[in-house]
Order: structure tokens, then C-alpha cells, then sequence
């Protein structure tokens, strides 16, 4: 009889046991998902803190409808003065004919070109040294071979050092721009 009062009390201390260390292996478990979640509901709030900061962060580099308008004012305005100076007055040359470099005169140019000034004393100026312009532009035509006057490029280059070239003893003011307006070659 001792034997199965013991047998019970033993086994109700082993089930004690089993529940109190189930409780306390229970109350181990709520404080590691308490921290899960409480680590999650930051990084959502947090999440939702940035958002809102990156909007609030557009609103304020979009530009309100004043700006809107006066930059538009603005620009309206830049660009009626820029036409205005866009072409500046012109002076048209004689014809140009002159053999081409290297072709020992069977290829031959004929160019006509007119030269674009920024001011009214450039005019006086280059009037009264036309033979000085006519000179160095025959000068640098007859230097280039066909090669490169037959290409945009090699046309490009050379407005660009006629122009360089006229504006480096001009004193009174310079050439914005040479237009070419007959260009012909055989």
C-alpha cells in the first residue's frame, strides 16, 4: 500500500513538474515573441515615418503655381530679347573665285559670303579694309585642297578661321558669324 500511496505521490510530483517547467518554458517563449514584436512594430513605424518624409519632401520641391508663372514670365521675356539680337547686321562681299590647293588649277571654288557684325563701327571699319579681308580670305581659300572644302566639316572649319582670322586685326569690334551663300566647286 506504501508502495502505490508513494507510486501516486511520485507521480503527481512528476506531473507538477512537467507543468511548472512547461509554465516556465511557456513564460520564456512570451518574452522572446513580446521583443519580436515589438521590434517589428518599430521598423513599421519607422517604415511609415520615411514615407511620409519623402512625401512632404516632394511637395516641398514642387514649384507652386506663382513660380510656375513667373519663371514662364521670365523666359517669355529672355527669349523676345534674344531674338532680337540674333542676327546682327551683314555686309556682303564680292564673289570669290580662286584654285583649289594642290589641283594644279583644275579644281576651282567660287564662293560668295557675307560677314555678320556686332556694332555699327565694325562696318566703317572692315570698309575701309575690304582689300585687307578679301586678301586673307583669297589667301586661306586657296590654301585648302578639295578635300577639305567638299565636306560640311571641312565648311565648318573653314568659316571658323576666316572668321578668326578677319577678327584677330579688326579693332573696333569683331565678326560673330561668316554665312556662305554660294559655294561651288568642280
Amino acid at each position: 500500500m506504501w508502495s502505490f500511496i508513494m507510486e501516486d505521490e511520485v507521480s503527481e510530483e512528476k506531473a507538477a513538474a512537467a507543468e511548472s517547467s512547461s509554465a516556465s518554458s511557456g513564460s520564456g517563449q512570451k518574452p522572446i515573441l513580446l521583443i519580436v514584436l515589438a521590434v517589428v512594430n518599430m521598423l513599421v513605424v519607422a517604415g511609415v515615418g520615411f514615407m511620409l518624409y519623402q512625401g512632404r519632401k516632394k511637395e516641398a520641391a514642387e514649384p507652386k503655381i506663382e513660380q510656375v508663372i513667373k519663371g514662364e514670365s521670365e523666359a517669355q521675356h529672355h527669349e523676345a530679347t534674344e531674338e532680337k539680337e540674333v542676327v546682327g547686321k551683314v555686309i556682303p562681299l564680292e564673289t570669290f573665285i580662286v584654285n583649289l590647293a594642290g589641283s594644279k588649277g583644275h579644281k576651282v571654288a567660287k564662293v560668295n559670303m557675307e560677314l555678320e557684325v556686332k556694332g555699327d563701327h565694325v562696318l566703317d571699319e572692315i570698309e575701309k579694309r575690304k582689300a585687307q579681308v578679301r586678301d586673307i580670305i583669297i589667301i586661306i581659300l586657296s590654301s585648302k585642297t578639295y578635300e577639305d572644302v567638299s565636306s560640311r566639316e571641312g565648311k565648318d572649319g573653314l568659316r571658323n578661321e576666316i572668321k578668326d582670322t578677319i577678327n584677330s586685326f579688326l579693332v573696333q569690334g569683331k565678326i560673330s558669324n561668316v554665312f556662305f551663300t554660294e559655294f561651288i566647286y568642280n
